[in-house]
């Protein structure tokens, strides 16, 4: 048995603060407890996707297992709103457009994090970088990454930009932003967010060296 707390717009969306459900032997993964609720709560379905879940009273990391005898909370996105600025872009980037998004008197701390095109990689030169991206997709696949971001940290407010097309070393790839009341929030925030864009935003690099040959960075053979 496990009991379920709902909050804010998930409680009204379920249409009750707390239920017990017996814990089927396929409902062990996060992944198979949301599709549970999505059958169980048609309503909550389109949201679930953008909803945070906490085992135990603690926020629940992607790899845990949900047993007989746990907690789950289940809560919607603060109200701190959608992420001040987010593009995808062929042309260059700007570190004032991103510090002016992010900026206001109640931050007392701001991070930015600039990613340049370097002229080497593994011990090789680069000469140039091509960058692809799905940029329908990138937009969401961004906006879910930063949202994610700003759940995790109080009064933070996030930015971020990306280019794609051909870039010559020294260009300016992406641009993330990160305010804060506090300056440690700041700091962790914009390193979150970067190394989550890098992960899962679809945007892919093409490097090229200096006798022309090239090869899309991370593919390997299966």
């Amino acid at each position: 048995m496990i009991t379920i707390r709902y909050f804010a717009a998930a409680r009204e969306l379920a249409g009750c603060e707390t239920e017990e459900l017996e814990l089927g032997a396929a409902v062990r993964t996060q992944a198979a407890f949301i599709e549970l609720l999505s059958e169980r709560h048609p309503r909550l379905r389109a949201y679930l996707n953008r909803m945070r879940l906490a085992l135990n009273g603690s926020f629940a990391l992607p790899e845990e297992v949900i047993r007989d005898g746990d907690e789950i909370d289940v809560m919607p996105p603060v109200a701190g709103g959608a992420p001040a600025l987010i593009d995808v872009r062929e042309t260059p980037l700007s570190t004032d457009e991103v510090l002016k998004a992010i900026t206001h008197p109640g931050a007392g701390g701001v991070a930015l994090f600039v990613g340049v095109v370097r002229d080497h990689a593994d011990g090789k030169p680069v000469a140039r970088l091509d960058y692809e991206a799905h940029r329908e997709l990138a937009l969401k696949e961004m906006k879910r990454v930063l949202e994610g971001v700003e759940n995790e940290f109080d009064g933070v407010r996030l930015a971020a930009t990306h280019r794609y097309g051909e870039l010559g070393v020294g260009d300016w790839a992406v641009v993330v932003g990160a305010s804060a009341p506090h300056r440690a929030d700041a700091f962790a925030a914009c390193r979150a967010a970067i190394d989550r864009i890098k992960e899962t935003v679809p945007i892919w690099k093409k490097e090229w060296g200096p006798d022309g040959t090239a090869h899309w960075i991370n593919l390997e053979e299966g």
